[in-house]
């Protein structure tokens, strides 16, 4: 629906232009009135949240693992430990 009313939009380029082009977001009309929020402090959230809901392509970290795989990691280091001792 469209209605006759100005409105404050930040347009966003997607970080990730394989699922969206750009993001939209519609700015309340009392958002710039609140707490001295600046236009800049808008513009950097709507660009947070657009970098946030596309997918990363970020590196593979060890924090990243289950506990169950980091359990099973120690088990096997402790029968190590314990097939080196008994060998020796």
């Amino acid at each position: 629906m469209v209605k006759g009313t100005s409105r404050r939009v930040v347009v966003v380029d997607s970080p990730d232009p394989e699922l969206f082009e750009q993001a939209i977001f519609i700015v309340r009309n009392d958002a710039f009135g609140k707490e001295g929020v600046t236009p800049e402090q808008v513009v950097s959230e709507a660009c947070r949240v657009a970098r946030d809901y596309a997918p990363s392509r970020r590196r593979w970290r060890w924090r990243d693992l289950s506990a169950l795989c980091y359990a099973a990691m120690g088990a096997g280091v402790i029968g190590l430990v314990w097939l080196v001792a008994a060998l020796l």
